[in-house]
């Protein structure tokens, strides 16, 4: 009886851990910033996290849990986080989407390849210099941009506790 326990709960687990499987059509494409943009439009008290990555930036990489660890956290208001891939059209599924099974990406992804950078970094904030990673944070009262890389999930936390 307890070995039937056991492997009734390994399967299950083992379902849950499956769960989210990533194909291309999971992932939200955008050819222009525009497109993307319409996107973090304020609804409410919902505050946006908007982090601008790509699977080949080594601090992106080593920040995702954090922002992982945030999408499974439950707040007083809600948070949006959206996760905008920098990487190239054609590696989709070649590096995106196994990146993102391998990782148990459970975060919404989208994947920007708009190549009029400088166009589109100023319109995200004046002060960003184009290096990854970067994100923004918005609500309806306020907006403020880290370009940088979060060591913690507890830097992102207190960021939107000034939200």
């Amino acid at each position: 009886m307890k070995r039937s326990f056991i492997a009734i709960l390994i399967t299950v687990f083992s379902f849950q851990l499956q769960a989210q499987q990533w194909s291309k059509s999971d992932v939200e494409h955008f050819n222009e910033f525009d497109q993307l943009e319409k996107t973090f439009a304020l609804e409410g008290d919902t505050i946006h996290v908007i982090n601008f990555w790509a699977t080949w930036c080594k601090p992106c990489v080593a920040e995702l849990p954090y922002f992982e660890a945030l999408h499974n956290e439950d707040f007083a208001v809600p948070v949006k986080i959206t996760l905008v891939s920098l990487d190239f059209k054609h590696q989709i599924d070649s590096k995106l989407i196994p990146f993102l099974n391998d990782e148990k990406i459970k975060s919404e992804v989208s994947l920007l390849t708009d190549g009029k950078f400088n166009d589109f970094i100023d319109r995200v904030d004046p002060t960003w210099e184009g290096s990854i990673p970067a994100t923004l944070f918005l609500s309806s009262s306020n907006r403020r941009f880290f370009e940088q890389e979060f060591h913690s999930t507890e830097e992102l936390k207190n960021i939107l506790s000034t939200l």
